[in-house]
């Protein structure tokens, strides 16, 4: 079973953005179900933001991203359906939050400390193990890469007063969004496009280019030899070439809430999903 959004003024309606997997599904046979979203998300009731799920055994989300709590709150809701997600919220959350996955990968991804929660002493803790250069700042879910040069970027971690500026601006753009605390990754030099590799069972089973870019396709000689996407049934690995040659992971997340690019169908998606 595939569960999707609901739309807002026409909720029984799939979301415009998850429409085309959900009629993809529908075509190969895969019964399709409509969640509500925005109550799931601003801590509503999830058991009725799931009653139009039948009962049934196995299901993937296709969706909105939701924090962990409460993609735990929305799976033990739709267990009481007879309804059993294929990631269960534990690694929802070690797929969804860095520092679940990071350790499985260290030695393809750039160096990386991260803070329990957004106060100054761990953040200067944490700055002051990468010791000196620059670095990339976010939290456990998402950067503010669009704001690179006033939210995400520091030039050097060795300065504190100009790294906490980057920090605190940082905070205050993902306002109620901002979850864990904070992540600093080691600056690294990156050439072309990102490239997203779909993870199902532990399988590559697709190669598709990244949302932000997707009319730049992932180039021929692009491997995931040796990398793996750790104990994760449904999981995307974004991957960059590294100036020296190399590919290298720059994120990982959890399937269920990575973005298709609109240059894959969605059809292509769903028989992955569909054959795993």
């Amino acid at each position: 079973m595939l569960l999707v959004p609901s739309d807002v003024l026409r909720p029984r309606r799939p979301d415009e953005h998850f429409a085309e997997e959900a009629r993809a599904a529908r075509e190969a046979g895969i019964t399709v179900a409509l969640v509500d979203h925005d109550a799931l998300a601003g801590g509503g009731d999830a058991g009725a933001a799931v009653a139009r799920v039948p009962a049934g055994e196995d299901a993937v989300y296709r969706g909105w991203m939701l924090g962990g709590d409460r993609y735990a709150a929305m799976a033990a809701a739709l267990a009481a359906r007879g309804v059993a997600l294929r990631t269960s919220p534990e690694r929802y959350r070690r797929a969804h939050e860095l520092p679940g996955w990071y350790d499985a990968i260290a030695a393809d991804t750039p160096e990386t400390v991260w803070t329990v929660g957004d106060g100054r002493d761990g953040f200067d803790e944490a700055r002051e193990r990468l010791a000196t250069g620059p670095a990339v700042l976010r939290d456990y879910t998402k950067s503010m890469k669009h704001y690179w040069h006033e939210a995400a970027f520091i030039p050097d971690v060795a300065d504190g007063t100009a790294a906490w500026a980057v920090a605190s601006r940082f905070r205050e753009l993902r306002a109620d969004g901002f979850t864990g605390g904070f992540v600093l990754r080691r600056f690294e030099r990156f050439t072309g496009p990102e490239v997203r590799t779909w993870w199902i069972g532990g399988s590559c089973r697709l190669v598709t280019a990244h949302p932000d870019t997707p009319d730049d396709l992932p180039p021929a000689d692009v491997t995931v030899a040796g990398f793996s996407a750790p104990d994760l049934p449904f999981a995307t690995v974004d991957l960059a070439r590294h100036v020296d040659g190399r590919w290298r992971v720059v994120e990982i997340g959890d399937g269920q809430v990575s973005d298709r690019p609109v240059s894959t169908p969605a059809e292509a998606l769903i028989a992955a999903l569909a054959t795993a």
